[in-house]
C-alpha cells in the first residue's frame, strides 16, 4: 500500500508503479467517485467509441474465402500495431 499527500492545491500524485499499470499516461483524464468508504479514480473514456459497423465483423462479406490461420494473423498484427501506438 502507497501513501500519499495531498499539496496545498489539493493535487495527489498517483505513484508511478500504479499509472504503469493502468496505463495512464500525462493527460489520462480520469472520473473521481466518491463512495462511503473513500474515493475511486477510473478513466474518463476507457474504451474507444465504437459503431454498429465495427461489431458486425465479416457479416455479409462478399470476398474470396480467407483461412483461419491468415485471420489470425493479421488481427495480431493490427493488435500489435496497435498496443505499439499506445506505448508512444
Amino acid at each position: 500500500m502507497d501513501i500519499v499527500r495531498i499539496s496545498s492545491h489539493g493535487q495527489v500524485v498517483i505513484p508511478k508503479a500504479i499509472r504503469t499499470r493502468q496505463r495512464w499516461r500525462t493527460g489520462t483524464e480520469l472520473v473521481i467517485e466518491e463512495r462511503n468508504d473513500g474515493l475511486m479514480l477510473r478513466p474518463a473514456n476507457p474504451f474507444a467509441p465504437t459503431r454498429l459497423e465495427d461489431g458486425l465483423g465479416c457479416v455479409g462479406y462478399q470476398g474470396p474465402t480467407i483461412d483461419l490461420d491468415q485471420m489470425d494473423a493479421d488481427a495480431l498484427g493490427t493488435l500489435s500495431e496497435a498496443w505499439a501506438e499506445d506505448d508512444r
